[in-house]
């Protein structure tokens, strides 16, 4: 017989929040990568040229910064999507060490792509619920990111 409180019953309680937001997004990066499975880009590439899009120009430190990844494994990345010509990269004129990403005309077609599969994830994701309470859900993820993030 367990004791109140134990490790065995309070496995049994409500998910918490850390443990949903955790499965909500495993869930959407799965989806995400099976409904891009057809595209020649990986997951990881995706997200490079999204995030490459929304800061144009970026300096490839920072990109790795933000996409936390290591900053060898970035430039792995950026070798690929190099290699098929999606990125390219500048000198910095004020550090020859650094480099400034930016997208070639290449990328706008995939950057489609992964648009229609982000809208079909976002409607699959907010099924059943209504224009106010994902709009709810939304004000409230963000308000928990600023929250976080000002810590």
């Amino acid at each position: 017989m367990t004791q109140r409180g134990s490790p065995a019953t309070t496995t049994k309680k409500k998910d918490s929040l850390g443990f949903v937001l955790s499965d909500v997004a495993r869930l959407l990066r799965r989806g995400f990568k099976r409904r891009l499975k057809d595209s020649c880009l990986t997951h990881a590439q995706a997200r490079v040229l999204v995030h490459t899009f929304r800061n144009e120009g970026i300096r490839q430190i920072d990109l790795a910064e933000r996409l936390e990844v290591q900053p060898i494994t970035l430039a792995r990345l950026l070798d690929q999507l190099e290699r098929v010509g999606l990125i390219e990269r500048r000198a910095d004129p004020r550090d020859r060490r650094a480099h400034h990403i930016y997208l070639t005309a290449a990328a706008a077609p995939h950057l489609a792509a992964i648009e229609r599969v982000g809208k079909a994830i976002h409607r699959t994701t907010l099924r059943g619920l209504s224009e106010r309470e994902a709009a709810a859900v939304l004000a409230a993820l963000q308000k928990m990111r600023d929250n976080l993030a000002s810590q």
